[in-house]
């Protein structure tokens, strides 16, 4: 059982609305509504245990998930929720040792679970074209200890990607169909890429790009919604997160005298 040493990242969980992602350090507080923790306490306890507020509440100390460090990070667009993100990469079909490429990094939420399914022996190459963003994404991947699973360029996805043969494509942009040419050069055949789209006037341009090169296509929205469980009275949570957008798959086939290319590896 590990134990939790200096430098340490935990999730410092109070209930299901209050948690934090917090560093633990020598001689380090950190209030709260209900106290100060005194981080020095956690020094040496398994993660699962806890620790007391100076009011008496306690605060469990959890191992935080790529998810958790998604969540707590900084973020200058909108990340996608664990829902579309967990369909996507069941979909796409990845796993350790696959290389991905991206267009569109955002924050560097969904490049950090893509460099989390396929590390160690995987990579990411993702494409942004706003250079701010590009830093935000590298900041994020270091605090979460990934980046050396991920290559960001500072480039336009538009004009086609350096890789060749790749196994997957990921592709969260305002105009996705724009980059399904090149993305149809760069996947290996018959390997599959997923886009992400807010509206359906989105979803109609890529399917259209999609019909040249790709089989298999598939459009969907994906619904979660939590339960309140109380004993007897257990039902749906009033509140639930409605529509974010829709995921379109497909796989590259090849057509014509079209020839396959090299590789990236």
């Amino acid at each position: 059982m590990r134990a939790i040493e200096e430098g340490d990242s935990v999730l410092l969980y109070l209930n299901e609305k209050k948690k934090w992602l917090v560093q633990v350090r020598d001689r380090k507080e950190f209030h709260t509504h209900v106290g100060v923790v005194k981080l020095e306490e956690a020094v040496g306890k398994p993660f699962g245990s806890c620790v007391r507020s100076t009011l008496g509440f306690e605060f469990y100390l959890l191992w935080p998930t790529v998810r958790d460090r998604i969540l707590h990070t900084h973020r200058p667009t909108q990340i996608l929720y664990d829902k579309d993100v967990g369909l996507a990469i069941f979909r796409l079909g990845i796993g350790s040792g696959d290389v991905v490429i991206e267009a569109g990094t955002g924050s560097g939420a969904m490049t950090a679970s893509l460099a989390n399914v396929v590390r160690p022996g995987g990579h990411v190459y993702s494409y942004e074209i706003r250079e701010e963003f590009v830093e935000t994404a590298t900041r994020n991947l270091v605090k979460m200890g990934l980046e050396e699973y991920v290559t960001i360029n500072n480039l336009d996805a538009r004009n086609g990607f350096r890789e060749k043969d790749v196994d997957a494509a990921f592709i969260d942009l305002g105009d996705p169909w724009e980059v399904i040419g090149p993305v149809h050069l760069a996947l290996g055949g018959g390997h599959p890429v997923a886009s992400f789209s807010p509206t359906m006037n989105q979803v109609e341009k890529v399917v259209d790009a999609m019909k040249n090169g790709f089989v298999d296509i598939e459009t969907v929205e994906c619904f979660v919604r939590s339960l309140r469980v109380e004993k007897g009275k257990t039902r749906p949570t009033s509140l639930m997160v409605g529509h974010t957008g829709y995921l379109t798959f497909g796989r590259k086939v090849f057509e014509g005298k079209e020839q396959v290319g090299g590789s990236s590896r």
